[in-house]
C-alpha cells in the first residue's frame, strides 16, 4: 500500500488528459504528415518569423537538443529555412516556407477541431475556471524546482 491512492494523484488525472490531447491531435496532423512537435514548431514560425531555435523551444515546452531535431527535420522536408542573424552570426533565423506553411494550416485546421470540440465540452465559465486551475497547477509544481 501506497502513501497516496493512485486515484488521488492529481498528476495522474493530468497525464491522462495530456496523452488524450497529444493522441487527438496526432491524428489531426496525420494529413500534414507532420508530428504534434512538428506542427507546433510551425505554428509559432507562423507566429514569430526568424525567431531562434532555443526561443521556439521555450515557447513549444521542449528540450534545445529536440526542437534542433525537429528543425532539421522540417528544414529537410522543405518546411522552413535558416539563415543566420544579420548581426549575431552564430544565430539562426528560422522562417516557414510556402510549403512550410500549407502543412501548417493543414495541421491546423486540425488542431482547431480538437481545440474546439474540447472547449465545447465546457461552459464557459468552467473553461476559464479550468485554465485558472491548470495555471495553479503549473504554479505550484515550477515552484517545486
Amino acid at each position: 500500500m501506497t502513501s497516496m491512492p493512485p486515484e488521488e494523484r492529481i498528476g495522474s488525472h493530468v497525464k491522462r488528459a495530456e496523452q488524450a490531447l497529444i493522441a487527438a491531435k496526432t491524428t489531426a496532423c496525420k494529413p500534414a504528415a507532420v508530428t504534434v512537435p512538428q506542427y507546433a514548431a510551425l505554428l509559432w514560425l507562423a507566429e514569430k518569423p526568424g525567431i531562434s531555435a532555443a526561443a521556439l523551444a521555450r515557447l513549444c515546452g521542449v528540450t534545445a537538443p529536440t526542437m534542433n531535431t525537429v528543425l532539421k527535420n522540417l528544414h529537410e522536408r522543405g518546411f522552413v529555412e535558416r539563415t543566420p542573424h544579420e548581426w549575431h552570426r552564430n544565430v539562426l533565423e528560422t522562417r516557414l516556407t510556402a510549403e512550410g506553411r500549407a502543412a501548417m494550416e493543414l495541421a491546423d485546421a486540425g488542431a482547431v477541431r480538437v481545440e474546439r470540440a474540447l472547449a465545447d465540452a465546457f461552459t464557459p465559465e468552467e473553461r476559464e475556471r479550468l485554465v485558472a486551475l491548470l495555471g495553479r497547477c503549473a504554479e505550484v509544481l515550477d515552484a517545486l524546482k
